[in-house]
């Protein structure tokens, strides 16, 4: 006996409207459990909503470009039987890469499981900036975040509607080519047009579309940068004892976790975020938001560009639980299989290139943050101890941080004290 099944969007968080970037089957095909039937693309991830039933699909009620949330149909499927055996599938080719995610950044994700997608700005009751335009509350409050003069943004929605993309669209507007209006928060940029050159007329040129990971990181970090009044501050720390013992866990730890310099780094800026509460802040109007709880973003390297997961309540986690957690988000970042939340909450972040090199660099602070500590690559320097010069181990730090929360005594305090901790990481007990 047949079964009509209906399949839904399942559990994505408090997240709505989310748009359709791919469907990959059509009325017709046969599917298997758990295939994938479209995909979702939030502000920082793309996910596929895998089949929950096996069978024929009967119909299809959505097409690309179609925003939808939780609970919305999406395709009809015959089924015969409950059995666990799936059809082989015969669906339309899927895309050949999934496209990767960012460092304020995205990845695509399985919806399998299902995980929160990033929480949209909280809708608020007061429109102060264009209040009598077309414009969901969404968009309205991710205007009023991005400082964006919603009464002059060309809409193009179903019956003059606002979208989101158009209030990003002017803001790019005012940032890349200044033809558009001012912001509403600090007045206009007056910026030169971004200028138009044929490269083509000096030699051959090769065009390369930008992927969706840079796409949407560039738009955070243009932001990021025009709109944070960011100041960096730069030490050493002797990291010689440090790192001698670190090497020595490893060589006890067996069969155990590999423990990396950021796992003591995330433990000692939990203690100096512990003395500098400023520095586990956030912005929110005239307020300044506190937060209590301990969460550490760490940027990863893939193939495909940075991503950020998140160590959630490190200060409740051990050097060697921190490191087992950050060496299993690095994998599944590497391999494109980040779950929304596992990018969410962060209130500090460590960008370390150590393994690359360097000495030090400006990192740009990931707004709604208020700080963001850069790592580099650490070198044995002579230090002078009072009598003589001593070989020591020094890793470069460089702190960017808001100006507007935090200024330059505070910064300076806050990377001297986490470089004592660094050197004497006895200190962190304390």
């Amino acid at each position: 006996m047949s079964l009509l099944t209906e399949i839904k969007v399942p559990d994505i968080g408090d997240f709505s409207d989310v748009p359709i970037i791919d469907i990959y089957i059509k009325a017709g095909d046969t599917v298997a459990l758990d295939d994938a039937l479209v995909t979702l693309e939030s502000d920082k991830a793309t996910m596929d909503v895998p089949a929950t039933a096996a069978g024929v699909v009967k119909e299809v009620l959505v097409k690309l470009g179609d925003r939808v949330s939780e609970g919305s149909v999406l395709v009809r499927v015959e089924a015969s039987g409950t059995g666990t055996q799936a059809p082989t599938p015969t669906k339309s080719a899927k895309p050949t890469a999934a496209e990767p995610a960012h460092a304020e950044p995205a990845t695509r994700v399985p919806a399998s499981a299902p995980a929160a997608l990033p929480a949209k700005t909280p809708v608020l009751s007061s429109l102060p900036t264009g209040g009598s335009v077309h414009a969901s509350p969404s968009v309205r409050a991710y205007a009023r975040e991005l400082g964006a003069d919603i009464s002059k943004v060309t809409p193009s929605g179903p019956k003059g509607r606002i979208l989101k993309e158009d209030v990003t669209g002017w803001v790019k507007g005012v940032l890349t080519t200044g033809t558009a209006s001012t912001l509403s928060a600090g007045g206009g940029l007056d910026l030169l047009p971004w200028p138009k050159v044929d490269f083509a007329k000096f030699g051959d040129i090769d065009i390369q579309p930008l992927s969706r990971i840079k796409k949407i990181s560039g738009q955070n970090l243009a932001r990021n940068w025009v709109m944070i009044p960011a100041v960096t501050y730069h030490e050493d720390a002797d990291i010689t004892d440090l790192e001698a013992f670190r090497v020595q866990i490893n060589k006890e730890n067996t069969g155990g976790a590999k423990v990396t310099l950021l796992a003591f780094l995330i433990k000692a800026a939990v203690k100096a975020l512990q003395k500098f509460p400023d520095f586990n802040s956030s912005i929110d109007g005239d307020n300044l938001v506190l937060k209590k709880y301990f969460h550490i973003g760490f940027a990863a390297d893939t193939p495909n560009g940075l991503v950020v997961p998140v160590i959630k309540n490190a200060d409740q986690k051990g050097v060697l639980e921190i490191a087992a957690e950050t060496g299993e988000l690095s994998r599944q970042a590497r391999e494109g299989k980040l779950k929304p939340g596992d990018m969410q909450g962060a209130g500090f972040t460590i960008s370390s290139v150590g393994g690359i090199g360097g000495t030090y660099f400006s990192p740009i602070i990931n707004a709604p943050e208020v700080a963001i500590l850069g790592v580099n690559k650490s070198a044995t320097k002579p230090i002078w101890d009072g009598t003589a010069f001593m070989p020591r181990l020094v890793l470069p730090l460089s702190l960017s941080a808001d100006h507007r929360v935090i200024d330059g005594a505070a910064a300076t305090r806050f990377n001297v004290y986490l470089a004592q901790l660094l050197a004497d990481f006895r200190r962190v007990m304390l």
